[in-house]
């Protein structure tokens, strides 16, 4: 079983990973749709902008109580639970509508509801991957789920641009909701092995603020894992940066249809990145494959700032995309391998808090930064015209070129700073792994 993936277990991971990856699109089919429609009928960017935040804010605040849950409860029956729910929210939307009530405040109020729900998903979905993947397959059951990711984000706008066309909001809507059930009916009929419990389940005494900052405790304890979740914070902090300025930074030297273009071949990227991951499962020694990968998406970085043209752009979003399955997939699988599986609801929940809360810092940030700061420092005669401008060229965008140049800098400085730091460097030396291999009997 150690060299082959193929066992009863990996077969249930793959079922249920097609169930998750179905509903992902499905989600991605609702969330552009939405969002066309609040822009239409309110004209209002910030009422657009603010659907991200009711999508990401509760998820955010409720992952370490979504932890506790998932380490003191079945995590089939807490995914099961997170998809119905939020399938129920998108039903919701589908009755208002009909009903000719729905208003835009129903959206962010279903929105927030539907992130809530989901804040069960990833901490369930990535404890429940230990309990289905032999720990050397780890990279490559996380490849796989980034290529669900990859699919969701390359399919899902096209497709809903055609479907908003030809059946309307409702019917894309309808579709995310089937998405849905399919994903609940993949996980009805499986089961998943018994999870270790932790030991103070069952006590007379639960103390539920202990609880919701045991991950916290559980990982300022090993110095490893929490200079890797500093690590990954900063390194989402700067990809929500690129999220928010890649837009008008591609503007800034052509036009709408090179922007497609542009963000097309970063999808083709991420896909073609994720595919290679599923199959090959990263290096052996997975952080490497953090700090090489994370290394080189900051070269990348700085191609994508280096001049206003299509193809150093569109060469450095294929590159840097491409990073992205390898870093998450191996990032992913040292947590999986040395978190104690009792505890990793918990400490998966505190990771995401801490992990996805950088992201919309990081929205929060980048248009100040970039309309008050950088892009004046390089228009005609600005303080940096004559010296990074020479280099770079100056007008609209290129002060957020300057500011991809800084972060790809910086992706480069952190990953070096990961491999001087011995916690980071030796983490998988540092920490024993904290379960052994799969018995062969994992039940379908």
């Amino acid at each position: 079983m150690r060299d082959n993936p193929t066992n009863p277990a990996f077969n249930t991971f793959l079922t249920v990973w097609l169930g998750q990856s179905v509903s992902l699109i499905g989600s991605g089919l609702t969330s552009f749709a939405l969002g066309v429609w609040v822009f239409e009928r309110s004209g209002s960017i910030t009422q657009f902008a603010l659907i991200g935040l009711f999508a990401v804010l509760p998820r955010v605040l409720l992952s370490p109580l979504a932890g506790v849950i998932v380490d003191r409860w079945d995590r089939r029956r807490a995914m099961i639970l997170s998809d119905a729910g939020a399938g129920l929210c998108t039903l919701s939307v589908v009755l208002l509508m009909t009903a000719g009530r729905l208003e835009v405040w129903h959206i962010f109020l279903l929105t927030a509801a539907s992130s809530a729900f989901s804040a069960l998903q990833w901490p369930a979905y990535m404890a429940a991957i230990t309990l289905l993947v032999p720990k050397q397959h780890l990279g490559r059951a996380n490849g796989l789920v980034q290529l669900g990711r990859a699919l969701s984000e390359i399919l899902a706008p096209a497709l809903a641009g055609i479907l908003m066309s030809v059946i309307g909001l409702q019917g894309v809507i309808l579709i995310d909701f089937a998405t849905f059930g399919f994903a609940v009916l993949t996980l009805l009929p499986v089961r998943f092995p018994i999870q270790d419990l932790p030991p103070e389940k069952g006590s007379a005494k639960f103390d539920l603020r202990g609880e919701l900052s045991f991950g916290r405790r559980y990982i300022a304890a090993r110095p490893g894992l929490r200079n890797l979740l500093a690590f990954s914070a900063v390194v989402n902090f700067i990809w929500g940066m690129v999220g928010a300025l890649i837009t008008p930074m591609v503007l800034g030297f052509t036009t709408t249809p090179g922007l497609g273009g542009i963000i097309s071949i970063a999808g083709f990227g991420m896909l073609a990145g994720s595919l290679v991951m599923s199959i090959w499962g990263g290096p052996r020694r997975r952080i490497n494959g953090v700090l090489f990968f994370e290394m080189l998406s900051g070269v990348c970085f700085l191609l994508i700032g280096s001049r206003p043209a299509f193809w150093p752009v569109a060469l450095g979003a294929l590159g840097a995309h491409m990073t992205i399955a390898v870093v998450f997939g191996s990032n992913q699988a040292i947590w999986q391998s040395k978190v104690d599986p009792g505890a990793q609801g918990r400490v998966f929940g505190f990771q995401q808090m801490v992990a996805s809360a950088a992201v919309p810092l990081a929205y929060l940030l980048a248009g100040p930064l970039a309309e008050k700061i950088f892009e004046p420092l390089l228009t005609e005669g600005g303080v940096l015209a004559s010296s990074a401008g020479s280099i770079i060229g100056v007008g609209p965008g290129r002060g957020i070129a300057f500011v991809f140049i800084i972060m790809g800098l910086v992706k480069i400085g952190v990953a070096f700073w990961g491999y001087l730091n011995p916690h980071v460097r030796d983490i998988e030396d540092e920490l024993p792994d904290a379960f052994g291999d799969l018995p062969e009997a994992a039940a379908v």
